[in-house]
């Protein structure tokens, strides 16, 4: 009779690990760390605790030509599959859980202090077709153990230590050590996380960016390593963008995909479905950096100004967090919304294991180029959420399936509360809401969608009514805000009592181009505050007729 242990490693604290620091390398670094961790890390680990009788698979390899199996090939270890920030395991002995997860938490502490990573074991089980079921209860183990971690206080230092910049700990080095301009403390986690950044020690992270990303992409850009390196343009655009992206309801499909099936087909079917996710993440983000490329190029529409320094031309777009269906980069504050829209179309048209549509939402922080970072990922991480919010309500409302939805926020100043305090407090008047957002990415009827709010974006960019006349378009503005009758007088002063606004395709009422404001669901919206806020942080990514 065959038993075996089955045991689930995963991060806790990713978020605040990774975006931590307000500087954009050392982001760059801890990210690449994290994935090392549930990934490289746990398979080299396996191999050098087991050598042969551990058995990793090969990425691609075809779903059910596994070389090895553990129930028939008398291994030690065997990794059922790696993905969405974590690891799966089955181990023939107990005390081999326990020595590869020792060898795995000492390898965290010397090359990722500051990040943690949460283990759960099973029992003995017999092989059979238990194994999904097992580890949805070790999945929820996890959870339950990482709202319970007691965190440790760290020594702080003495009054003859320096302080590190970015974490407050004790600091061991300097920046400029590890190829930074600036000099600076730094503490261990932050010497760690700029060493794998760092073109004396062959910049691992980069490479591996562009192995992934950029490898088919036939330019001569750097990748930035910095956000004034992002196309900042002196006097004109000083905004970064930090786009947040999430797929919708992954863990569920995940679950739902391994019920029902013996050990050996659960095993293949996870592999499978975790690297065909990966894939598609990896292959939406790939679109969104041909489209930058030729954008840098000048092969697009629209001119763009890209950052040059020191004889190096830099690309306005960075993944920070890649790989399934969580993603993360950022970009030059006027292609936040473009690209945060081409992404998710890309997601969707990629098929995986599991034969259902992908959707994903995605949250679009604009914000001052030297605005703390990390409280700008706080913000785009909110408003994904929010995204997601809308989605499952609009789901709930019509009965329809999931669908891709993206919000976003322009920040040109300080940020004071959450999402939607800053919305009561700067977006609501006496006749309605100001803003539209969350919208959909596509809808077939609802007006609120991406397709038709570009189009009215680019009527007010390039309309003879409108175009080049900013003064114009800032009254209008102003009138959205007095209301509906205040908007009507002022677009009858202007002449436009024909044309009157640019239209919403997918709107039914024949008033709402007339005065801006619109009934949606028992309440009063504005449909055109949110295009004018738009203008400067819109780039149209249409080739060249």
């Amino acid at each position: 009779m065959n038993e075996y242990i089955a045991t689930v490693i995963d991060t806790t604290g990713i978020q605040s690990y990774i975006f931590g620091s307000n500087r954009l390398r050392e982001n760059i670094g801890a990210s690449f760390i994290v994935e090392q961790t549930t990934n490289d890390w746990v398979r080299s680990i396996l191999k050098s605790e087991f050598g042969a009788n551990a058995y990793t698979y090969k990425a691609g390899l075809e779903a059910g030509l596994e070389e090895k199996r553990i129930e028939q090939d008398n291994l030690d270890a065997e990794l059922v599959y790696t993905g969405g920030g974590n690891a799966v395991v089955i181990f023939k002995q107990k005390d081999d859980a326990v020595r590869f997860t020792k060898a795995l938490s000492e390898k965290v502490l010397k090359d990722a202090p500051g990040l943690r990573i949460v283990v759960a074991h099973s029992g003995y089980f017999e092989w059979g077709e238990r194994l999904a079921d097992i580890v949805d209860e070790l999945m929820k183990e996890l959870e339950r153990k990482k709202r319970a971690y007691n965190p440790s206080t760290p020594l702080l230092g003495l009054g003859v230590t320096a302080n590190c910049l970015s974490t407050g700990l004790s600091a061991i080095d300097v920046s400029d050590n590890f190829g930074v301009p600036t000099s600076y403390p730094v503490s261990r986690e932050i010497v760690e996380k700029l060493r794998v950044v760092d073109s004396k020690n062959k910049a691992p992270a980069n490479e591996k960016l562009k192995s992934l990303i950029f490898q088919d992409l036939q330019h001569d850009y750097e990748i930035p390593y910095d956000v004034d390196d992002l196309g900042r343009s002196e006097g004109e655009s000083s905004y970064i963008a930090i786009v947040h992206a999430d797929g919708n309801g992954m863990g569920k499909r995940f679950k739902q995909y391994g019920k029902g099936k013996s050990d050996r087909e659960y095993i293949i079917d996870m592999r499978k479905l975790s690297e065909t996710v990966n894939e598609a993440g990896i292959e939406a983000l790939k679109a969104v950096a041909r489209k930058v490329v030729q954008l840098s190029n000048g092969d697009l529409q629209e001119e763009f100004s890209i950052t040059q320094r020191d004889g190096k031309k830099y690309l306005p777009f960075r993944p920070l967090v890649y790989g399934g269906d969580d993603v993360t980069f950022v970009c030059d504050g006027r292609l936040g919304l473009s690209l945060a829209a081409l992404y998710l179309k890309e997601f969707e048209s990629k098929k995986i294991a599991d034969g259902k549509d992908l959707t994903a939402c995605a949250g679009i922080a604009i914000v001052k180029t030297h605005y703390p970072f990390a409280r700008a990922y706080q913000l785009s991480e909110a408003l994904c959420r929010n995204a997601k919010i809308f989605m499952r309500e609009e789901k709930e409302r019509l009965g329809c399936k999931d669908f891709s939805a993206l919000d976003w926020h322009l920040a040109a100043s300080g940020l004071s509360g959450s999402i939607s305090q800053i919305r009561q407090r700067e977006y609501e008047v006496f006749e309605g809401c100001l803003t539209m957002r969350p919208m959909y990415l596509y809808s077939d009827d609802d007006w609120r969608n991406w397709e038709d709010f570009t189009t009215v974006v680019n009527k007010f960019n390039m309309d003879d009514n409108w175009a080049g006349r900013r003064n114009k378009v800032i009254a209008l503005r102003e009138h959205l805000r007095q209301g509906k009758d205040k908007t009507k007088q002022f677009l009858q002063l202007c002449g436009l009592t024909e044309q009157y606004l640019p239209r919403y395709e997918k709107s039914t009422n024949d008033d709402f181009y007339k005065c801006g404001w619109v009934d949606r669901e028992g309440e009063r919206v504005c449909g055109y505050f949110d295009a004018i806020e738009a203008l400067e942080f819109y780039v149209s990514l249409c080739e060249k007729s």
